[in-house]
């Protein structure tokens, strides 16, 4: 799948290691867009603000899915940037087994603190 490793905890617990996985990051500004009708163009203002949405594929055993399913339906959860290598509080927007291949895809929304 992929050979980086991501850590996942919930807001009061441990770290949960994931190994040979690969996380995807993409980062969008917050940008505020008027468009007057009957004027020429728009005006286009960037807010200063980041957000940012990780994908993280890799696979885990039926142990680690009721962990991270717990961590699901529990409070926001905390990942460690791999890249910034930084914690970051986050909010579980999506998350995907195959438990036949036991593949998952999991999708975090960054909460600007």
């Amino acid at each position: 799948m992929g050979d980086q490793v991501f850590h996942l905890r919930p807001a009061n617990g441990k770290w949960i290691e994931f190994r040979n996985c690969s996380v995807n990051v993409k980062i969008s500004r917050r940008l505020t867009r008027t468009i007057i009708h009957g004027g020429e163009g728009d005006d286009l203002i960037d807010e200063g603000a980041e957000s940012a949405v990780y994908t993280v594929k890799g696979s885990l055993d039926l142990d680690q899915y009721k962990e991270v399913l717990a961590i699901f339906r529990g409070g926001q959860p905390y990942i460690h940037e791999p890249y910034e290598e930084v914690e970051k509080k986050v909010v579980f927007g999506r998350f995907e087994f195959d438990g036949e291949s036991k593949e998952f895809e999991f999708e975090f929304i960054e909460d600007i603190v």
